[in-house]
């Protein structure tokens, strides 16, 4: 499965779409990576707890864009769009969604 943020894949033609698609997660973050988190921002760095969080759905995201582009027969996704939201009461909750247009291409 080709996954890809261009409109089209060189050296590959499409042949067929087959629709936009969509894939989305939300995760939670705890109140360990935010206190974590918070000392972070306090000394300085990086927050590893949230990098870890934000690769786990933006992963998860992904792959299920990839299983809703298989199966609508196609072999690869176009013009893939990955957005970041925090949602919940406390902004306590991430949700990822990657969007995109799912072709068959030979």
């Amino acid at each position: 499965m080709i996954l890809t943020t261009t409109n089209s894949i060189e050296g590959q033609k499409i042949i067929s779409y087959k629709g936009v698609i969509a894939g989305e997660t939300i995760i939670g973050a705890n109140l360990f990576k935010d206190l974590f988190a918070g000392i972070r921002d306090i000394v300085g760095g990086r927050s590893g707890s949230y990098e870890q969080v934000l690769l786990e759905a933006r992963e998860t995201a992904m792959m299920e864009l990839e299983q809703r582009a298989r199966q609508l027969g196609a072999n690869a996704v176009v013009a893939i769009d990955i957005d970041y939201e925090v949602i919940g009461s406390n902004g306590s909750m991430l949700m990822v969604s990657a969007s995109g247009t799912a072709v068959v291409v030979e």
